[in-house]
């Protein structure tokens, strides 16, 4: 089957999709833009120098542009033979960040590591590589019965990782990206339902035990429930972004005009960046960007769809899944429509780790897209 897969690969398009590689580097100007812009005042109130920031940035950018481009000319069949060391060295990075001295602990959580002057978050990590390893997971399972379908891996690492990243680095935003984004690429690739339907309850118990056993995050139920319950307290950020995006209107109040950024919002550069995104550009501005990313995830899965090799029509769909599924989290966050949670939007975000993961999924679907018949 693999063979057949690869002599109708080499028959079809060898050109990139041009169309993807437009729209992200469209959206790495807008992030580029919107960081300095955000960053500012907190750069010079931190360092004294306002450019700090966006200095950080673009030298991810680089690194991230350089991936892209490796990795759209490296074959992702090559993929399939290092996804199991890649994953594997993913998740001791996820584990070093408890290591003292390694790891950096803020506002009670651990999710960063402090490598010479570079600081990564390995969660961003993981979810690159566990793609990959679940598509070389799947691969055979897709095509094969349900009692061959290779369930016990799949859901001891789902697990596993969910608890690593949500129980103890308190990360929920990216437990709920990684898993969401696992049990998509489990039901693209036929695997069997009842399974799935074993699987939803024990989830959800352990989703409510993991969110009401916290203050911190009970706090953030009821700041959904109601945003403007305690302004001054447990709903202050997400009163604030509410009032950010209010603010912006249609057409916004213009580029560096935004007055929530002078330290109103917390996590401002990162997570929050929408709301000054809506505040200066409006609905007009915001809804473009939420379109830009949209194309991309479009193009994505259609590069996913046109794809014959098992291996790389999952990887595709993986890869534009975990994108979407993260633009959908950290949106839904910003309009309140469910609780605040702390994931990057991608391309637009300050954070180094994000964006290189972001750029070298885009450098695989190039990749792909070179044997999609799209």
């Amino acid at each position: 089957m693999r063979k057949v897969a690869q002599r109708l690969s080499s028959q079809t398009n060898k050109n990139l999709d041009y169309q993807l590689l437009l729209v992200v580097f469209g959206l790495i100007i807008v992030g580029l833009i919107i960081v300095y812009d955000v960053s500012v005042v907190q750069a010079f109130k931190d360092y004294g120098d306002k450019y700090v920031y966006i200095k950080q940035q673009l030298i991810w950018m680089v690194l991230g542009l350089a991936s892209l481009f490796f990795f759209s000319r490296f074959s992702y069949q090559h993929l399939r033979q290092i996804a199991l060391p890649f994953f594997i060295f993913s998740v001791i990075l996820l584990l070093a960040v408890f290591i003292p001295g390694l790891g950096i602990s803020a506002g009670g959580a651990h999710r960063w590591l402090k490598i010479g002057p570079v600081s990564v978050q390995p969660a961003e990590i993981v979810k690159l590589t566990s793609i990959i390893f679940f598509a070389s997971l799947f691969e055979r399972s897709s095509q094969e019965r349900t009692s061959k379908f290779k369930i016990g891996p799949f859901a001891i690492i789902l697990f596993t990782i969910s608890v690593i990243i949500g129980g103890l680095q308190k990360d929920l935003g990216s437990t709920i990206v990684f898993f969401l984004t696992s049990i998509a690429m489990y039901i693209i690739a036929n695997g069997p339902l009842y399974m799935f339907i074993g699987l939803a309850p024990i989830s959800l118990i352990s989703f409510l035990i993991f969110t009401f056993s916290s203050t911190y995050r009970k706090q953030r139920i009821l700041a959904f429930l109601d945003p403007f319950s305690d302004p001054q307290g447990y709903s202050y950020q997400i009163s604030q972004v509410l009032i950010a995006l209010g603010s912006g209107g249609i057409f916004g109040l213009g580029l560096g005009q935004s007055r929530q950024k002078f330290e109103y919002i917390p996590e401002v550069t990162t997570d929050s960046i929408f709301a000054i995104i809506g505040e200066e550009f409006g609905f007009i501005g915001a809804t473009f960007l939420i379109c830009l990313i949209s194309f991309l995830v479009y193009r994505g899965f259609k590069i996913a769809e046109h794809t014959y090799e098992p291996f790389g029509r999952l990887l595709a769909f993986g890869l534009t899944s975990w994108l979407g599924v993260q633009t959908i989290v950290n949106l839904g966050a910003m309009v309140s429509l469910i609780p605040l949670t702390g994931v990057p939007l991608p391309f637009i975000s300050y954070g180094g780790s994000a964006l290189l993961a972001n750029l070298v999924a885009v450098g695989i679907l190039l990749n792909i897209s070179k044997s999609s018949k799209i």
